[in-house]
């Protein structure tokens, strides 16, 4: 159980590390780091690499049985 927990979190967290990668391009058109930052803020899909982090992080330390 816990190894499929951890490939969820996985899935979940490369989701999410693309879609922040992909919003790089935005500082070579010309935004500043800090508009970058507000920018993925917003953006739904970017909150999916922390939220996988977390989830493979609970399912390492997470007590056995």
């Amino acid at each position: 159980m816990r190894g499929l927990f951890l490939l969820i979190g996985f899935g979940i967290a490369v989701s999410g590390g693309i879609s922040v990668i992909a919003y790089l391009n935005l500082l070579a058109a010309g935004y500043t780091y800090e508009e970058y930052l507000s920018f993925i803020m917003y953006r739904p899909e970017c909150y999916l690499l922390p939220i996988g982090i977390s989830i493979i992080t609970i399912s390492i330390f997470w007590p056995s049985d």
